[in-house]
């Protein structure tokens, strides 16, 4: 492996005022989705302003939710060091909290709205994996979201570039980039997606895949990691996601079978 200097997490400063990286593609993540989701509501005939309106209380919550999350499963740190709870720019979010905060925000919204939850969760699906896509990129910049120790032959075999080991090399010892690895499902998800929504699936199918999707690879990756956030001796994003997938195939099931709901992704 050739030797880099590792990436510096700031990205450019002003004074003592620093843009991190991680704030960066974070907040790429959000244009890039919000572009492809609008692209689409249009497509559904939807209202163009629908989805602006309802991301000026979808992001704020989510990144606030996606917080609360994060400290209440780290609060043996943050009990003594209340200060650090408001210091999101320097990563510790958690995205089990912001989807929870979409989910929540979302319901809410399109009721008010008297718009199908069901098809505005399709419609978004794809951009929730964008956003997800991205911002795993922030955790490479902070040199977290990592597994355990592994050997660089192990990953030079596997083709992972010197760029990333050198980053994913902290003090000497290189450790699995589980960041990487997440990042790809959700690529693969993203793509999957994108074909479903030519099969014309029944409403709220595609959004039940994603949660499934994103579920099954998220257990197994959390798995690896060396930061996991824990609940009663329980890894807590393994818990969620086992729950989110029990969760999506039950009401994937009670709305085609039992209740059988005839309305489709492309119905207007």
């Amino acid at each position: 492996m050739n030797t880099l200097l590792a990436i510096d997490p700031v990205a450019f400063s002003f004074g003592t005022f620093e843009v991190r990286w991680y704030g960066i593609l974070i907040a790429t993540g959000i244009i890039l989705a919000f572009l492809l989701v609008q692209k689409e509501m249009v497509k559904q005939k939807m209202h163009p302003d629908f989805l602006t309106d309802m991301l000026i209380w979808a992001v704020p919550i989510s990144i606030i939710s996606a917080r609360i999350y994060y400290v209440i499963f780290s609060w043996d740190f943050y009990k003594d060091n209340p200060g650090d709870i408001i210091k999101i720019w320097e990563g510790g979010i958690a995205i089990h909290g912001a989807l929870i905060g979409a989910i929540i925000t979302a319901v809410i919204f399109t009721r008010k709205r008297g718009v199908s939850f069901w098809k505005v969760a399709d419609i978004t699906a794809p951009g929730l994996l964008i956003g997800q896509i991205i911002g795993r990129w922030g955790n490479f910049m902070n040199q977290e979201a990592h597994g355990g120790p592994v050997s660089q032959s192990f990953l030079e075999n596997n083709i992972i570039p010197d760029w990333i080991m050198n980053q994913m090399t902290i003090e000497g010892i290189t450790y699995h980039p589980t960041f990487l690895y997440e990042s790809m499902w959700n690529l693969v998800g993203l793509a999957i997606i994108l074909l479903l929504r030519r099969v014309n699936l029944k409403r709220g199918e595609i959004f039940f895949f994603y949660i499934s999707w994103y579920s099954v690879g998220r257990f197994f990756i959390e798995g690896m990691r060396t930061d996991s956030l824990y609940g009663g001796g329980l890894r807590a994003a393994q818990v969620v996601s086992i729950l989110g997938v029990l969760i999506a195939l039950g009401i994937l099931i009670y709305r085609r079978f039992i209740i059988k709901t005839d309305v489709r992704y492309n119905d207007n």
